[in-house]
């Protein structure tokens, strides 16, 4: 049982419905994840689909400092992504919301349900961009200093939006 808290890094990203409306309430939901304290969440971000077609996307990423074991994290995720109507009929398919574990401490996991660091958050600006907005020097084990990865994905789509995604106020 992980027992001494973390700093997990969740990618938060919607392209079906009301957008800005689905992270705001996901950011709710994380606000109330057990054992778990939401610290800060990055500014929203629109960027079109990669690897896939629909709507652009509007992405963030939120910093929550947890006790729960990474998995048990992750069961909270898909929970959370459950709540609001997400489906997976097919491989990158759109999506109401999608919450990935980026970063988990200095964690690394490989097994069938979780890899840790996520294996492509090196290679989408949409997921670099919040992430070092939230932490300029953030480094992921295996991989270093994320600001390293920002050149080779330059060529991506991603744009700032003037949405205003807030962090819950914390209950605990």
């Amino acid at each position: 049982m992980h027992t001494v808290p973390g700093l997990a890094y969740i990618g938060l990203g919607a392209n079906l419905g009301d957008k800005a409306q689905t992270l705001q309430l996901a950011l709710l939901a994380l606000a109330a994840t057990p054992q778990s304290r939401l610290l800060a969440v990055s500014s929203a971000y629109s960027s079109a689909p990669i690897d896939a077609t629909g709507p652009d996307y509007l992405n963030a990423v939120a910093c929550l400092e947890s006790t729960l074991a990474p998995e048990e994290l992750l069961d909270r995720l898909l929970a959370i992504e459950l709540e609001h109507g997400r489906l997976r009929p097919y491989l990158n398919a759109p999506r109401t919301l999608d919450l990935d574990l980026l970063l988990y401490g200095d964690g690394q996991i490989s097994s069938p349900r979780l890899t840790l660091p996520h294996p492509r958050l090196h290679l989408r600006a949409f997921v670099l961009q919040p992430l070092l907005e939230l932490d300029p020097t953030l480094a992921a084990p295996g991989l270093g200093a994320l600001a390293a990865y920002l050149p080779p994905v330059a060529d991506q789509h991603i744009l700032r939006s003037d949405l205003p995604l807030q962090a819950p106020c914390p209950t605990r």
